[in-house]
Formats: structure tokens, sequence, C-alpha cells
């Protein structure tokens, strides 16, 4: 199944200075700065959110139909893409424009200062998913041309697609309303910890008013894990403080294995609606403490098999009956 990504596509201009910054820049003539920095190296890479996501998701098998705008110097890179198996169908290319650019200067610090043109990025919209004539049954907004990205969630909710709404760094460029509209229909939202506070800065919403407008939330937090929320309950795993909380629930339901064959099974998930016959995978790493809740709203009474879990003797294997909830604890690996 086509996944369509727009975002935009990028050149990195990628150099090191081998110094500090802080020694070449004078703090009582930060008014007045007027400094260049010598860097021997330079590293062209191809880049682009869009772009980005698309490539990863070929990687994984998924057929990505990238659609964005490109510049007149594109041709080493759309060669690259060519190698790559990433589609070019829907690029646009601009002929009285540049590739958007990042020129990202580095020091010893890992300081950093960047530049960015956005080239033809900032006529995004131009490539429209209207053009689009291949089914798409999701779809992902990346950060690009801000026009392009309130038109691409438009077109994408109005087709009745999957829509992936992704700011990044084009977060800053929308006020309360227009975000707000962004987000609005979308089914998943997807923002790191800082964006996450952006968000509720700029809508004025609370996360229940934001969780209430879309169909599943993720806040990335770095090594703390993400935050998974679909309505009024959280994802599967969270982390409080260094604790991987773990919550379960088993339900009877009745599942489609084929057109028309269904079968009634024992489903596992965080949510009755997101329930499986084989249930979710859980991550944690390894040395850390889980505590694993079981909530049963099933039936009959059930349990959990953990294998080499080193769990206390009394524990391993207790029941929790219909309607109760249990807490096993261990440390992953162990």
């Amino acid at each position: 199944m086509p996944v369509l990504v727009t975002g935009s596509i990028a050149i990195d201009q990628i150099m090191v200075f081998p110094d500090k910054f802080r020694n070449h820049i004078l703090p009582d003539k930060i008014h007045t700065l007027n400094v260049a920095f010598m860097v021997p190296e330079l590293k062209r890479q191809w880049g682009g959110t869009g772009a980005n996501i698309a490539y990863n998701l070929r990687r994984l098998g998924v057929d990505p139909i990238l659609l964005g705008t490109v510049g007149h110097d594109f041709g080493s890179y759309a060669e690259w893409m060519d190698r790559h198996g990433v589609r070019r169908d829907f690029l646009r290319v601009l002929d009285d424009c540049f590739t958007a650019q990042c020129f990202i200067t580095t020091d010893l610090d890992n300081n950093q200062i960047t530049s960015f043109h956005s080239g033809a990025m900032e006529r995004a919209h131009e490539a429209s998913i209207d053009a689009v004539t291949e089914e798409i049954r999701v779809g992902i907004v990346a950060p690009n041309g801000k026009q392009a990205m309130i038109e691409n969630a438009a077109a994408l909710k109005r087709r009745g697609a999957a829509c992936v709404v992704d700011p990044g760094q084009g977060l800053p460029m929308f006020d309360g309303p227009e975000l707000v509209a962004l987000l609005e229909g979308a089914d998943v939202y997807v923002v790191n910890d800082y964006e996450w506070a952006m968000t509720l800065d700029k809508t004025g919403l609370d996360e229940d008013g934001v969780a209430e407008r879309v169909g599943a939330l993720v806040v990335t937090r770095g090594e703390q894990g993400s935050r998974l929320r679909r309505g009024g309950r959280e994802g599967a795993v969270r982390m409080e403080g260094d604790v991987a909380e773990v919550d379960l629930v088993v339900v009877d339901k009745a599942v489609e294995i084929a057109p028309g064959v269904s079968y009634n099974v024992w489903a596992w998930g965080y949510d009755e609606e997101s329930a499986t016959a084989l249930g979710p995978a859980i991550h944690v790493r390894e040395g850390q403490l889980v505590r694993f809740t079981i909530t049963n709203e099933g039936s009959i009474p059930h349990s959990m098999d953990f294998h080499a879990a080193r769990i206390a003797p009394n524990e391993a294997f207790k029941d929790v009956m219909p309607g109760e909830s249990f807490s096993f604890e261990f440390v992953a690996g162990a």
C-alpha cells in the first residue's frame, strides 16, 4: 500500500569549525558582529523531512509517494533517489529556484550556526495532492512550506485518508487558530517534548483539548521514550521516572481473520478498540524496572507468563479476575 509523504526535499551543507565559536566572538561586540569561520571540510548530504521519511519507509518495504518541489540543481539528488528506489513521480521541478538548502556549521563544543534557504520549498503548494491519481490510504504532513502544510492536511482529510500531522521545525510558522485547524481531525498528531509545550502554548488548549481533536497523540521524549494517547487513554508504555509503566487490558472480542470469517478471542491492547489477538509488542530497555499492569475486562480469569523474568513466586502466574487489575514488577533482562 503506498503512503503519501509530503514534506521538504533539501540539500544539507555540513561543516565543522575545528575550534570554538566563543574564542572568536566578543560578547560586547555582538551588536556589530562580523565574523568568518574557516572550515576545512564540506560535506553535502541529501535531506529534507519529506525525503528522509520516504527513504526510511522504502527501507522498511513500504512504497512511498513523495510529493514536493525541488529546484534546477536537483540532478544529483534525483540520481540518488533513483538508486535507492524513492519514486519521483510527483515531484515538481521549479527551474527558477534552487532546491531548499541548509548550511550548518558546528564547533568543537557542538554549538551550531545554521542558515536555511527555503528555495523551491516555499512554493511546495504548487505540487498538489489533487495531482496524485493513485489511491491514498495514509498521508504524512511533515515540515514544508506553510501553505503546502495547510493545504495538504486539508486535502488528506477531505479524501478520507489517514492523516498524520508532524509539524516539527515548521511549528513556529503557525499561530494558534492555524495550528488548531492543522491538527483538527488528524488521525495522528506527533511532536517532540518541546514542540508539545509549544503546541499547548500556541493553541491555548490543554492536553485533553488536543487529544479530543485527533485520533492519536504521540509525544517523543528522547531517552525517556514516547507517550501515546488515544482519546482518554494513555498508550501501553509510559515512563514514570526510571520505571517503565506498561498498562494492558484483556477483553473478549470478535476478530475478523478473513472476509466474513470471525472468531471470538481473548484480545490484548491498551483499550478495547486497539486490542488484538496477538497483542501489541512491548519495548523496554535491558535493566529497566518494569511495572506491568493487567486490567481484566473479559469474562474469565487471565494471567501472564513472563518466561525468563524474575517475579516474586507468589505473584508469578497470578490470576487476575474479571473486573480487577494487578501489577507485576520485574527488571527487564535480569
